[in-house]
């Protein structure tokens, strides 16, 4: 570390993050600021069918204004385990429930100036069930493709959700 923190304030507590701001002061003398998004963090899941094809949510991301094609994913609740909330967040989005989940590794989403911390599953076995979305996730689509499928579409920029692509990478590599 080349600094110094002078003052620590939490700015806003939001629903989903909270904005930090840091005064720090390095150690040439010149003085900083840094904003830090304050997050719980959160858990991915792969679900993988008896088939082998991969579930995958239709959404629309209101800060993009875009519909994206991602992997099932929520927040976590305060001081949540990650594999509970994997567990929810599979079922509230797509209604299945898993008899296994293994997890595949973790990633920093935005480390310049988030916390965020994402856990991700591969989950198994999966039963089919009635989904609980919440009201923003009404619109909610859910796809099925194979494994290339999904490398074609992360290759060709039709799937450029990062936690998606990080979750691919590890399901082939481990």
């Amino acid at each position: 570390m080349n600094y110094k923190l002078l003052k620590s304030e939490i700015k806003y507590h939001g629903k989903v993050f909270d904005h930090q701001v840091d005064e720090i002061q390095y150690d040439s003398g010149n003085i900083g600021i840094r904003e830090v998004a304050v997050h719980p963090g959160g858990a991915v899941v792969i679900p993988i069918k008896d088939d082998g094809k991969i579930i995958l949510v239709k959404q629309f991301r209101y800060p993009l204004q875009k519909t994206l094609i991602e992997l099932p994913a929520g927040k976590l609740d305060k001081n949540e385990d990650p594999l509970k909330c994997a567990t929810r967040e599979l079922e509230e989005e797509t209604g299945y429930k898993a008899n296994h989940f293994e997890k595949l590794g973790a990633i920093y989403t935005a480390p310049g100036y988030c916390t965020e911390i994402l856990h991700i599953y591969k989950a198994t076995g999966l039963i089919p069930g009635n989904h609980n979305r919440e009201e923003g996730e009404q619109g909610m689509e859910l796809l099925e493709f194979s494994l290339d499928e999904i490398k074609k579409k992360i290759l060709s920029g039709e799937i450029n959700d990062a936690k998606t692509i990080a979750g691919i990478f590890y399901l082939t590599e481990k």
